[in-house]
């Protein structure tokens, strides 16, 4: 398959390439055998800035001093409240080096999840990107009895600004470097007292029901994880990849900053997440791992830019992608492709193909990586069809990330592969639901036991609520999921009973049943209370005849707007909804729509209301 790719590029390394049994310790071994080489990369105002591993290590040696200075004790809890970029990745590893416990918290939450998760994870320190962020922090302070000190990035817009509990970044690495003048081997004795199996870092996640659960992972799992990543997706030294997924999420911490810092591979930062696609032509990365809402973008830029082409380059492009698409049908049947057809693709990649991959940003990799929520397969053949591999990974919070992974030689669209030979994976008989067993299944929810009993059983598998089937080359595929959770199409996990459960505490609205599987963005479906929207009708002059012609009112639409405005404040953005439709029938207990007990049933809802939900996603 070498007229595709190189298939030597992609093998799996199974080798030890940084020694170390904890994070603090691998990095440390790395800034020690790297130092002169380019780790990190970030643009700031236009202009590229290289982080060399002995620059790395100086800034997280002087932070993690810092942190030592104001009291932060071992096993004590930082938690850091910002977009993806390089002082995330600082401070993550000066928490660690301080034998302390590292949370993430994502920067579009709002104000009261940021107190939840500071408060549950026991947040003493809380690393907050810019003034933005810090009003949310000051905002809940006083309900957070064990945070002591705040660390601002960005001090920009705050010079006038005198907090005791607030510093910045800088002032705290300035007390790093006199704790270090007087104490110089205080860091290094916190970096040994780590030991494999003590809590490294908490990603908190959403359930079906209730608050998001923090699972923990021990440094012992992410270590063994992260070796067992390159004999999945193998890295070197010489791979350059993009960073700009959040770091609170599992794929990025583990895919992207962890996995970088063991295999060696440059790490590189986009300006923010609007520049992505500019980003990635500038990066041009060997290796680049995203979700499919990603691809999903690429792939509409560049039909965007076929419309407004010539009619000589669609035809062009027609041609070439038709050889591309020959090609990948040979290579998925695991057929030998004919002489003839490899020159023609070698044509179709000179003149049209390579264009393209270049237009995406993708002409230098050797691999795509997809996961974190499902893919189209015909996009899986597209971008095979331009003679890029794209691998898809399956795995969960609760399992550090991927647990199976399609293999660059045999490439299956729909499937999300065999297990990882770091764990086993398998089908519960009875319910088909996927279980993975290994150490890199969690060691549970923080502060609840109960939660972790149901979701690891006796004999150590982790039911992952995945419905799935494996046929007989052991790839497996998922057809369902066991609960209600929703993986949008950008990989977020959202709990749709807490969007309900906000919306129902209004007056005018009995039920809701929240759209988003799979999807862009979410919707919601909405059923009113009739009385007192009618009421509201009635006090407002509204006029209506029936049932229907309320819903359709556009004063009651604009009442429920405001409903779902006042419910999206309290959720990350991620997390809002974008567009609602009201059932337009009144529901009784006689209709198959609802349950005994009144309430919609989700499923059926979703199915015979299909056409009104597909309306809201075109």
């Amino acid at each position: 398959m070498s007229y595709l790719w190189d298939l030597s590029a992609i093998r799996p390394q199974t080798e030890v390439v940084m020694p170390g049994d904890t994070l603090p310790a691998i990095f440390w071994n790395a800034v020690q055998q790297r130092g002169p080489d380019t780790w990190l990369r970030q643009k700031d105002f236009g202009i590229w800035r290289s982080w060399t591993w002995t620059q790395v290590g100086q800034a997280v040696r002087e932070i993690g001093h810092g942190l030592l200075a104001i009291g932060f004790g071992a096993r004590e809890t930082a938690s850091i409240l910002s977009n993806t970029n390089v002082e995330w990745v600082l401070c993550d590893l000066a928490v660690l080096s301080a034998n302390g416990v590292s949370n993430g918290i994502y920067p579009t939450d709002a104000a009261e999840q940021v107190h939840y998760l500071s408060e549950d994870s026991g947040t003493t320190v809380l690393f907050v990107e810019d003034d933005e962020q810090l009003d949310k922090a000051l905002e809940v302070r006083h309900l957070l009895p064990l945070l002591r000190k705040i660390v601002v990035f960005d001090m920009d817009g705050l010079r006038d600004f005198h907090d005791p509990m607030v510093i910045g970044l800088e002032a705290l690495r300035e007390l790093g470097r006199q704790h270090l003048a007087q104490h110089p081997q205080a860091l290094e004795q916190r970096v040994a007292a780590v030991k494999p199996q003590d809590l490294a870092i908490l990603v908190y996640t959403s359930g079906t029901t209730g608050k998001p659960k923090g699972a923990m992972h021990a440094h012992q799992g992410l270590v063994y994880t992260v070796r067992g990543y390159n004999t999945l997706i193998a890295r070197d030294q010489h791979d350059e990849c993009m960073c700009f997924l959040p770091l609170c999420h599992i794929a990025e911490r583990m895919g992207g900053e962890y996995f970088s810092m063991y295999t060696g591979a440059r790490l590189n930062f986009v300006e923010n997440p609007e520049t992505v696609p500019e980003n990635v032509r500038e990066i041009a990365p060997t290796v680049f791992t995203a979700v499919p809402r990603v691809w999903e973008k690429f792939y509409s830029g560049v039909m965007i830019a076929l419309k407004e082409a010539s009619r000589l380059q669609q035809a062009a492009y027609a041609w070439a992608i038709g050889v591309g698409e020959r090609v990948a049908d040979h290579v998925l049947k695991g057929e030998a492709v004919p002489g003839g057809l490899q020159w023609q693709f070698r044509a179709a990649r000179l003149l049209v193909l390579d264009n393209v991959r270049k237009l995406i940003g993708i002409h230098r990799a050797r691999f795509l990586v997809t996961g974190a929520a499902p893919i189209s397969p015909e996009l899986v053949r597209w971008y095979l069809a331009l003679g890029v591999p794209m691998l898809e990974v399956w795995g969960m919070t609760e399992t550090c990330g991927a647990s199976t992974g399609i293999p660059a030689e045999r490439i299956k669209p729909g499937s999300i592969g065999p297990a990882a030979q770091y764990n086993e994976v398998r089908l519960d008989p009875r319910t088909g639901e996927i279980l993975v067993r290994g150490p890199n299944v969690f060691m549970g929810y923080l502060n609840l036991p109960e939660k972790t009993a149901e979701t690891i059983d006796a004999d150590g598998w982790l039911h992952t609520g995945d419905v799935g089937v494996v046929d007989e080359e052991g790839f497996f595929r998922i057809t369902d999921r066991m609960k209600d959770i929703i993986i949008t199409a950008g990989g977020k996990n959202i709990t749709p009973s807490e969007l309900e459960n906000e919306l129902k505490f209004s007056p005018y609205i009995t039920d809701a049943v929240v759209i988003g599987d799979k999807r862009a963005y979410l919707t919601v479906i909405v059923m009113i209370d009739q009385e007192n929207v009618e009421k509201f009708a009635q006090d407002h002059d509204v006029p209506f005849s029936n049932y229907a012609s309320l819903t359709r009112a556009p004063e009651v639409q604009q009442l429920i707007q405001d409903v779902i405005d006042a419910t999206n404040k309290k959720f990350a953005r991620v997390e809002q909804i974008k567009k609602f439709w009201l059932l337009d029938t009144q529901l009784t207990a006689e209709d198959e729509e609802l349950t005994p007990t009144m309430k919609l049933k989700r499923k059926l809802v979703q199915q015979k209301y299909a056409e009104q939900i597909e309306a809201m996603y075109r």
